[in-house]
């Protein structure tokens, strides 16, 4: 890598900021399971959905932060975040959920917005990961260096 740019920087922050709400939000329902899931059951969902949201959220996280896979992460965590709109904030009618309501889908679209653009040039090496998973984090399987 020649030199970073102020593009380099913003994509990083931009990409660090979303995950932290992911993995934030993750952890906390990784910790509180039962009210979590008590909650969701409140909306009328099953509870056992929680496992796939914990694992969207917690790993599709790590992801971002790494930067690996996460244009196909960014698209699954912004379909995320719009089903999560429509489900636990419709009552738009009280400006509490409908400022919910909006920031879920302003997250959807800086994800979007991710997905179209990639990671960009600071991501984690790929001979961080075991050569088998390196496939499943969109990455070739040797060894990688950070692009530049």
């Amino acid at each position: 890598m020649k030199h970073l740019t102020l593009s380099d920087t913003a994509t990083l922050a931009g990409r660090l900021l979303i995950a932290l709400l992911f993995v934030h939000e993750g952890w906390i329902k990784l910790t509180h399971i039962a009210a979590s899931m008590a909650y969701m059951q409140n909306f009328g969902l099953p509870g056992w959905l929680l496992g796939p949201a914990l694992v969207l959220e917690l790993g599709g996280g790590l992801l971002l932060v790494a930067g690996w896979g996460s244009r196909p992460v960014a698209l699954a965590l912004a379909f995320f975040c719009v089903v999560a709109a429509a489900i636990f904030h419709r009552n738009v009618v009280d400006g509490n959920q409908l400022l919910h309501f909006e920031k879920d889908l302003a997250i959807a679209g800086g994800l979007l917005a991710h997905f179209a653009w990639g990671p960009g040039r600071l991501i984690l090496p790929a001979a961080w990961l075991p050569p088998g998973l390196r496939g499943l984090a969109g990455l070739p399987a040797e060894s990688v260096k950070a692009s530049g």
